[in-house]
């Protein structure tokens, strides 16, 4: 088929050359092995020297405990010391007056500072709002909003939990670092926030500072599933003059039934009772009313008695 084909083709089919010869490689000869019986007087005499204690080994296991309960206790130093030297009353960046602050969480990395005053001036008048940031002016998440009176402050407490900001819900407390006796903040073991205490099972899912429960201001949820048990109520109620006919109209069949059921039992009992065995009864003789009948039976048997008089 090849022959067919045109020489551009044809040139793809061609043979390749021949590989190229190369000697074998020469097989070299190693040294052999030699005895070690000339380093036999350099050993020690197990009955002079006794041989070295056994050495506990750790598992790979017990290696990483170890190492984890050295962070752990590294970590927990640390915050000893970093402890001893926050003082909160002392931080020139806080508000004037704890009491009148409220301290936000979880808000959108997007949010400013003027986001949020106007966010929450719909409570009471703000006099400051401080947005908490790293070294490199990059938003921690949570900020301090400072009010011009406590009432306020406390009603922002009440109605501002779970408010969505730029599309996160933030958190509301109060400032508990000057408010509270004893208090800390997460990076020294102290604070309440549950969203990254580990794994995901273990964090807390909700907005807000507790789970959302059950108030007179019911979710959709709550609302469908009252409207369908009204539902199933009011066709319940228009269900039940239908059964009750329905089981009318039953119990008059069933009364009917055993009516006739009793009937056809007395008209058997009436039967047996007036009924004659067949052998007291007289023979009677079968008349037919079709001549013809007659005529042919007559004819049958004059003829039986003709053949027998042959």
């Amino acid at each position: 088929m090849t022959r067919y084909l045109p020489p551009n083709l044809l040139f793809l089919f061609q043979a390749r050359e021949p590989i190229e010869y190369l000697p074998p490689i020469e097989r070299r000869k190693m040294p052999p092995y030699t005895g070690t019986a000339q380093y036999v007087k350099y050993f020690e005499d197990p009955k002079v020297a006794p041989p070295p204690p056994a050495q506990n080994v750790m598992t790979k296991e017990e290696r990483k405990a170890k190492k984890r309960k050295e962070r752990l206790e590294q970590e927990v130093e640390k915050i000893k010391n970093d402890l001893k030297s926050w003082d909160p009353y002392n931080n020139p960046k806080a508000t004037d007056d704890a009491f009148k602050t409220l301290f936000v969480g979880r808000i959108s990395f997007k949010t400013t500072e003027h986001k949020l005053k106007r966010e929450f001036e719909v409570y009471g008048p703000i006099k400051t709002v401080r947005m908490v940031t790293d070294l490199e002016g990059k938003p921690r998440g949570y900020a301090f909003v400072e009010y011009e009176r406590e009432r306020d402050m406390r009603t922002a407490y009440k109605e501002g939990d779970a408010k969505k900001i730029d599309g996160k819900r933030v958190l509301v407390d109060v400032e508990r670092g000057r408010a509270v006796n004893g208090w800390k903040p997460r990076r020294f073991g102290g604070g309440l926030g549950g969203t990254r205490i580990g794994a995901e099972r273990d964090n807390i899912k909700f907005s807000g500072r507790a789970p959302p429960e059950r108030t007179s201001s019911r979710n959709r949820d709550d609302r469908d599933r009252d409207r369908e048990r009204d539902r199933e109520r009011e066709r319940g109620d228009r269900d039940r003059p239908r059964e009750r006919e329905r089981d009318r109209d039953n119990d008059r069949d069933r009364e009917r039934g055993d009516r006739d059921r009793k009937r056809s039992r007395d008209d058997k009992d009436d039967r047996e009772r007036n009924v004659r065995p067949r052998h007291d009864e007289p023979r009677r003789e079968r008349r037919s009313d079709d001549p013809r009948r007659e005529r042919r039976e007559e004819r049958s048997s004059n003829g039986g008695r003709d053949m027998k008089k042959k």
